[in-house]
């Protein structure tokens, strides 16, 4: 019997190629329902705005590719309707059933703004190869004047700024009173900002339930869903896998979930946070891609472990960088921490060398002094800074520690004193 390996996307393929590793001999099969394989989902909106050139520029590999030097079967078209665990076998939507040892559980997630159904021909989501492409036709052939985004996560505002860049009119409709996904007050207003200098009117508080709501019910050529992400499932619960208090699939360090030889990973599995301690689900490829490595290697056979997140990430806004990582202060306040939160802004460079405004924000509790989370915006130099943060926060570094960091400095690059230790100063005056 094979490892099989529900999924051909980032956390699938990875745990595949890993467990090829740990047992070049292993027979393994990977199921994958739709007609492609190992594409960067997330350079979807730059194919939609143009700056891709080519649906095929972002297919990574083929079947063909991991058939013939990796000796794994990849079948796409392969939609599994059911798993057995007790029989040790999955059910496709054609009726063949395939027979494993051990199970990797990788189903992603979904938009799931307006429930299930059929879509008008002038709403999208963003989520596949084929929503990418079917959405840019749709821009060139139709040549849409208004556009509506719902859902204003990190999907919601790329889209928004490829169709702003494509010339139409942009009207993002978000349900919360914040924006990309972090209840911060101070975050939301740059987010805010930097949308509104570059044309997109932004509504909160607006709960779209349904395409005929009068929510949307002004002007829209073109209609992109990009809200209610949800991890999909249902597959595993009703096999019996236990689904955590987030909604994902609950596993533990080894990504293995409470059905023995049933592995979880990707944007379906929650996986634990450092700074709580807690499961947590955060959909991100860089979680996929190391979770579903462990996941493969467990299921082969190894003994590996995936020691956790603190949810990193970063979205470009029409040229600026929006990163984040930890936790913000409601959520420290929510997980029992008493948070301190400042915000500073700071050249990124020495004025004479162009240097821009960079702004961070850090969150630490005021008990401990640990750092707890930040967030970076900025033009110039964002993605090195919230890994400065990120590492600490894997370090469980206290403000003081962070403070004394060695960080370069030339001219041409950064300043002598950089906005994070400019904003680690300014924390340890708050503490």
């Amino acid at each position: 019997m094979a490892l099989v390996v529900i999924g051909g996307v980032a956390a699938g393929l990875s745990a595949a190629a890993r467990a090829r590793r740990i047992s070049p001999d292993l027979e393994i099969v990977v199921l994958e329902k739709g007609p492609v394989i190992s594409y960067g989902a997330c350079g979807l909106p730059y194919f939609v705005e143009g700056r891709v050139l080519e649906a095929n520029h972002l297919i990574v590999y083929t079947p063909e590719y991991f058939r013939k030097q990796r000796n794994i079967d990849v079948r796409t078209g392969a939609r599994v309707v059911a798993i057995s665990h007790p029989r040790r076998e999955v059910t496709l939507e054609s009726g063949a059933h395939v027979r494993y040892e051990h199970l990797v559980v990788a189903t992603g997630a979904r938009c799931d703004t307006c429930g299930p159904g059929s879509l008008p021909p002038h709403v999208f989501t963003l989520h596949t190869l084929d929503d990418a492409t079917r959405l840019r036709a749709f821009l060139r052939e139709k040549q849409p004047r208004n556009g509506v985004v719902v859902g204003a996560g990190y999907i919601g505002l790329e889209a928004a700024d490829a169709l702003r860049r494509n010339g139409l009119r942009v009207t993002v409709l978000e349900r919360s009173q914040h924006l990309l996904l972090r209840s911060d007050d101070w975050w939301t207003a740059q987010v805010r900002k930097q949308l509104a200098d570059h044309g997109v009117e932004v509504r909160c508080g607006v709960d779209v339930r349904s395409l005929d709501s009068p929510a949307v019910d002004f002007p829209a050529d073109v209609v992109v869903l990009a809200a209610g992400f949800k991890p999909n499932v249902e597959l595993a619960a009703q096999a019996g896998v236990e689904i955590g208090r987030s909604g994902a699939i609950r596993t533990d360090d080894r990504m293995e979930t409470n059905l023995r030889g049933v592995f979880a990973a990707g944007d379906c599995a929650e996986v634990g946070h450092l700074v709580t301690g807690r499961p947590t689900w955060i959909p991100l490829s860089t979680t996929a891609n190391k979770a579903g490595r462990v996941a493969g290697a467990n299921a082969a056979g190894g003994r590996e472990r995936f020691a956790g997140i603190v949810g990193t990430s970063i979205v470009g806004i029409f040229g600026k960088a929006f990163a984040s990582t930890g936790l913000t202060a409601v959520q420290a306040r929510a997980e029992g921490f008493s948070p301190v939160a400042v915000q500073v802004e700071a050249k990124s460079k020495p004025g004479y060398f162009g240097g821009s405004k960079t702004g961070v924000e850090l969150v630490a509790d005021r008990a401990t002094h640990k750092l707890l989370g930040g967030s970076v915006v900025g033009e110039d130099g964002a993605a090195g800074r919230i890994d400065v943060i990120a590492t600490a926060l894997h370090a469980g570094m206290r403000v003081d520690q962070f403070e004394q960091l060695d960080l370069a400095y030339s001219p041409p690059f950064a300043t002598v004193w950089d906005p994070l230790l400019i904003a680690a100063q300014q924390m340890m005056k708050e503490l």
